[in-house]
Order: structure tokens, then sequence, then C-alpha cells
């Protein structure tokens, strides 16, 4: 098993990365989430999961442990593959992945391109416990802090604002106000936009 890679960053996509390690470069997938972290450097360092099948080797990085931890939680559930889990991984924030789980929101993991309604509720189904004691969360602020989030969001949307803008400014609300209403979301959220 490849724990991690360090080297020389040859190449840098949003989807992948190749890293020269003495000589030898390693093609190695990353999601959009890790894409935003890796710095601008020479020289890097991405926690790996290598997957092996018959007919190919495939590595995917990750800039933090968290992240890679997520992935193999997601590659646990029956139906989630690396694709489907980088893809979720590439869509949302981990936190979000991690906070729709342990509050049972099946409406954040379906809105994630190639999710159904039933893969969605077997991820909730598989790892709402084990996500709520890795991560030490309290389900019940969990849920009411997301389902006004999520509330605020299809607000934002249905007033005709790109989701990927609109879930920045309302994360930031969040975070300074845990408490905020819908309402005061919105209206704080409609000032930055």
């Amino acid at each position: 098993m490849i724990a991690h890679l360090q080297g020389k960053l040859v190449e840098k996509n949003p989807t992948e990365v190749v890293i020269d390690c003495g000589g030898v470069g390693y093609h190695v997938n990353i999601s959009l989430h890790t894409f935003s972290l890796i710095p601008n450097a020479d020289f890097i360092k991405l926690y790996t999961h290598l997957q092996i099948k018959e007919d190919a080797h495939t590595l995917y990085g990750f800039v933090e442990k968290s992240e890679r931890e997520i992935f193999r939680m997601l590659l646990s559930v029956s139906g989630i593959g690396a694709g489907i889990a980088r893809t979720m991984l590439s869509s949302i924030e981990p936190r979000q992945i991690i906070n729709a789980i342990a509050s049972g929101d099946v409406g954040v993991i379906q809105s994630i391109k190639g999710i159904g309604n039933k893969t969605a509720q077997r991820v909730i189904l598989d790892l709402k416990e084990k996500v709520l004691k890795l991560y030490d969360l309290d389900e019940v602020s969990v849920v009411q802090n997301n389902t006004n989030r999520d509330e605020a969001l299809s607000a934002l949307e249905v007033l005709g604002f790109v989701r990927k803008t609109s879930e920045k400014v309302v994360e930031k609300i969040v975070k300074e106000d845990p408490e905020a209403t819908v309402e005061t979301i919105i209206k704080k959220a409609l000032k930055s936009l």
C-alpha cells in the first residue's frame, strides 16, 4: 500500500496530478477540493489511496488526511465506487458531506451528480452512526443548522443565484452566526451576492 507521495509536482490539472518521486512519475487522481488546496510549490505531499482492480492500479491523492478517510468511508458503501466518491468530494466540501450524513439530509447527498435517492439513503444508513461517533457530532444541532442552510440555499437558487457561489456566502454566514434563521441567512446573503 502506498500511504503518501512526496515529490516534485510535474503536472497539475483539476482532476489529476503527476508527482515525480525519485525519477518515477506517479499519476494521481484528485478531487476538486484537493486541487484547490494544492500549494503553488514545486514539491508537494499527498496522502494516497491505492485501488487495485484486475485491469488497473489507480492512485487517488488528498492534501488532507481527513478527506482520504471520508473517501474510504464512502467506498465502503455498496454502490459507491471510487469515481462517485471523487465526484462527491469534488461537488461539495468534505465537511458538508459529513454534516449531511450526520443529520440524515438525503437532499444534499442526492444533489450530487450520479447519486440517486436510494444511493443517498444507503450512504446515510451505512455511515451515519460511524460519522456521529468518529467526528463526535451532536445530531440535533447539525440537523437544525443544516436545514436552515439548505432552505436558504434553495431560496437563493429560486431567486436565480448560482448554487456554488451561494454556498460559499451562506457557509460564511452560518459560521459567524450558527443560530441564524433562514430569513437572516437569506438577507445577509443577498447583501453579499
